[in-house]
């Protein structure tokens, strides 16, 4: 790496060694912001076209019953695109998290 740039160095040796952990960051900061209940819940509230799927599935809960059947099947539907997605990328969040330990 002789005679290299510092825009070279880092997308020449920096980027490769981070790409890992950056892809692990992303997968779970993808995941956190799927199940995100609280911050819709306070900013969506009387908007159904605002509604997310954590908030979809209080809707089939009340105060003295709840659809236990609908909301089981709500929530593996909304589960789907967090599972695949992590799936995809499983490789490389294991490679984040083992580092740069060769074995």
């Amino acid at each position: 790496m002789d005679g290299v740039s510092r825009i070279g160095f880092f997308w020449r040796m920096l980027l490769p060694l981070a790409r890992p952990g950056m892809v692990t960051v992303g997968v779970l900061a993808f995941i956190a912001s799927w199940n995100a209940y609280l911050l819709p819940l306070l900013l969506l509230t009387g908007d159904p076209r605002g509604m997310t799927l954590p908030l979809g599935i209080t809707t089939f809960q009340g105060q003295y019953a709840s659809a236990t059947t609908l909301i089981m099947a709500y929530t593996s539907l909304a589960m789907i695109p967090a599972l695949v997605f992590f799936l995809l990328m499983e490789r490389r969040i294991v490679d984040g998290l083992t580092g740069a330990v060769k074995g």
